[in-house]
């Protein structure tokens, strides 16, 4: 198939460290390739793919200096889709809702993969407003505020199984890995790591949003709590060595998490998650084989002393079962060639098997 892959601009692709959206579109995009398809990536002028990128910045945004307008860069990209449109079968988005009036007359096969969260009362009278547009959720629980749309599938997210390697053995200290915000809770595993009695090592960046977070809050507990260090922002090599040789990744959540990404590379590694049971956290985690799912600290700190129940190569196991980025794109190519067949009608949901929503068609 001859597919266009638009990313945001923020973020190279794949990012250089944190990003989550860009980082998927990355394994999507190169899975694709090599499963034989034609690919055209959209997407910042720093990015690296083996399918053919078109630059529509020099760098990724959030990197740039001066002061840049995301809004124009982006608007600017989706008219170039527009232009180039006959070129493609089937055009994947991962921009959220700013392509609609762009290329609304393209909707039957413009695929809209919605990365974040969904509970904004505006965004949701977009939607509704433009609902000839097929989307995908990247899990069910990400659905539950939207009001009625085109759902097309739910397809959970996936990673190369060679990109963060398996460690049999782990090690003895916690890790936090994400970012320093509110709604991700560090003062949870700060907590839980010091009434657990072992360290805890948080691999995070902290945007300029969260910095009086992070100064006010954060910061002085890092500072105050022994055996606790903060390592800063990693890289992709730095991460398999930080989770894989970690006894657990501490995922203590208070908001509805779309999908957390970061559960599926500890599962790479074998590396079990101790997470409290916000938004995807059920689909995702499987209680006593991945993970504990909690619901309050006391678990948390419990759990901890359980780690060593769970059998780090099954977990491995299930890694590659369900959350690869071979199953992913798998998943995506049915749905592409569903939306790009002649006269396909709209995507109704159907039921719900191995981690996807089948559709009737």
């Amino acid at each position: 198939m001859r597919i266009a892959q638009v990313a945001p601009l923020i973020e190279s692709v794949p990012p250089r460290r944190y990003g989550g959206t860009e980082r998927i579109v990355s394994y999507l995009t190169e899975e694709l390739v090599a499963q034989g398809h034609d690919v055209t990536l959209f997407a910042s002028g720093d990015s690296l793919t083996s399918a053919q990128l078109e630059p529509m910045c020099e760098t990724g945004l959030r990197l740039s200096t001066g002061p840049v307008d995301p809004v124009v860069f982006h608007l600017l990209m989706l008219e170039q889709v527009r232009r180039r449109s006959d070129e493609f079968d089937l055009i994947h988005v991962h921009v959220d809702v700013l392509h609609y009036p762009v290329l609304k007359e393209l909707a039957p096969r413009t695929l809209t993969t919605l990365h974040g969260r969904l509970d904004s009362v505006a965004a949701q009278r977009l939607y509704a407003l433009y609902d000839e547009f097929p989307l995908v959720s990247i899990s069910n629980h990400q659905r539950k505020p939207m009001p009625p749309v085109n759902w097309a599938s739910t397809i959970y997210h996936g990673l190369p199984e060679a990109l963060l390697p398996f460690n049999p053995t782990g090690g003895d200290y916690l890790a936090f890995l994400g970012r320093i915000s509110p709604e991700k809770r560090p003062d949870r595993a700060i907590e839980i790591a010091a009434r657990a009695g072992l360290p805890l090592k948080i691999a995070a960046k902290v945007d300029q949003a969260d910095l009086e977070y992070w100064e006010t809050k954060i910061r002085p507990m890092v500072e105050a709590t022994p055996g606790v260090e903060f390592i800063g922002e990693i890289d992709e090599r730095q991460k398999a060595q930080f989770l894989g040789n970690a006894k657990a990744l501490i995922f203590p959540i208070d908001w509805p998490e779309p999908f957390g990404l970061v559960m599926i590379e500890a599962m790479s590694c074998g590396t079990p998650t101790i997470a409290y049971g916000c938004g995807s956290v059920p689909e995702v985690l499987e209680n006593g084989l991945t993970g504990y799912i909690v619901r309050s600290q006391d678990e948390a700190v419990a759990r901890v002393a359980d780690l060593d129940r769970l059998d780090r190569a099954a977990i491995r196991r299930t890694f590659k079962k369900r959350f690869s980025a071979a199953r992913m794109a798998r998943d995506y190519v049915a749905l592409y060639e569903r939306l790009a067949a002649p006269s396909s009608p709209r995507m109704v949901p159907r039921e719900l098997v191995n981690g996807s929503l089948n559709v009737a068609v």
